[in-house]
């Protein structure tokens, strides 16, 4: 069995021979716990979630069921990565569930964003149960627990984010590989599984995904407008040497409108609401200044590629005051 706490004495895993050592480690402990049985993971695409995939598939291969759940609140080729890391590259068991009209039924006309997250929690783990129930001779449950959600729960910051929440009568053993690793430790061990750069680099991104960079009610055309202009920013910061560099990058679309011209005519059209920001602990955030250049280039895509959109606005705001998401 893995260690249920970090030793003291464990040296940061920054080399690839202490990430090889660390894997083959866990792959023994992984196959002692699990033996022939089945395990079930919930593939969300994120760093920590696809590295113990990625660990698990090397560990016991079919035994592993990963379930990704597309809520229709990802960015703009995820759920298409996600099917072509795992199932077409790593040869997974991949069940892929797109529950997009489920989530967004369910989110129309909702404006609390509390509610919202609620929602988009709460019928997460409806869809992932119900798959479950369709499996056979599941008795564990692979989650993506690093170092600091276990620490952070005992100081009482936040919850844990373990089996809590499923119904009663799915009862699992947990399994979580990277449940000691910081997570630029993560990262070194994703890099070493063979993941790709651009998943295990991946930016920070929040539970409800773009739920809460859509503010006030979602609706689908809004959701569409912050999906292409987010796609733009990230591929423009890709090919500026800012991917990787820029700790967070964001579009968000918020729901008002005011009138612009078009080719000669009047537009009533959204604003988008560029940030990049830049911390070390998340309590503390400073804004990252772009060049004049480039924020004249992200203007002119944005307006020009996304419909509905027909102004462009950059947040200067540093955290404090204001937080990171705008919900």
């Amino acid at each position: 069995m893995a260690a249920d706490r970090r030793p003291e004495d464990m040296k940061r895993i920054t080399t690839p021979e202490l990430a090889d050592a660390f894997i083959e480690e866990q792959i023994k402990d992984l196959k002692a716990q699990i033996g022939d049985k089945k395990v079930l993971l919930a593939l969300s695409g994120g760093v920590d979630s696809s590295v113990v995939a990625a660990m698990l598939i090397r560990a016991i291969g079919d035994q592993l069921v990963c379930v990704h759940v597309n809520h229709g609140l990802l960015r703009k080729g995820e759920p298409e990565q996600v099917i072509e890391v795992f199932r077409n590259q790593m040869k997974a068991n991949l069940i892929y569930v797109d529950a997009t009209d489920r989530f967004l039924d369910k989110l129309a006309g909702v404006t609390d964003p509390e509610t919202k997250r609620k929602i988009i929690g709460g019928e997460f783990i409806e869809v992932f149960a119900e798959e479950a129930r369709k499996l056979d001779g599941i008795e564990f449950l692979a989650q993506g627990t690093i170092w600091p959600d276990i620490l952070e729960s005992e100081a009482g910051i936040k919850a844990h984010h373990n089996a809590g929440g499923l119904p009663e009568d799915m009862k699992f053993e947990l399994v979580e590989p990277v449940k000691i690793l910081f997570k630029d430790e993560v990262r070194v061990v994703g890099e070493r599984l063979g993941l790709p750069a651009n998943m295990v680099y991946r930016q920070p991104f929040p539970g409800p995904g773009l739920g809460v960079r859509c503010p006030g009610a979602i609706t689908r055309d809004r959701l569409e407008a912050v999906r292409e202009s987010d796609a733009i920013l990230r591929e423009e910061f890709a090919k500026n040497g800012l991917e990787g560099k820029v700790w967070q990058y964001f579009t968000v679309v918020p729901d008002f409108k005011s009138t612009g011209v078009r080719d000669g005519k009047r537009t009533f059209d959204w604003p988008c609401i560029i940030r990049a920001i830049n911390t070390t602990d998340v309590m503390e955030v400073t804004v990252e200044h772009l060049s004049d250049e480039l924020i004249d280039h992200l203007v002119t895509r944005i307006i020009k590629e996304v419909p509905g959109i027909n102004r462009v606005l950059f947040d200067y705001t540093p955290k404090p005051p204001a937080t990171v998401e705008y919900e």
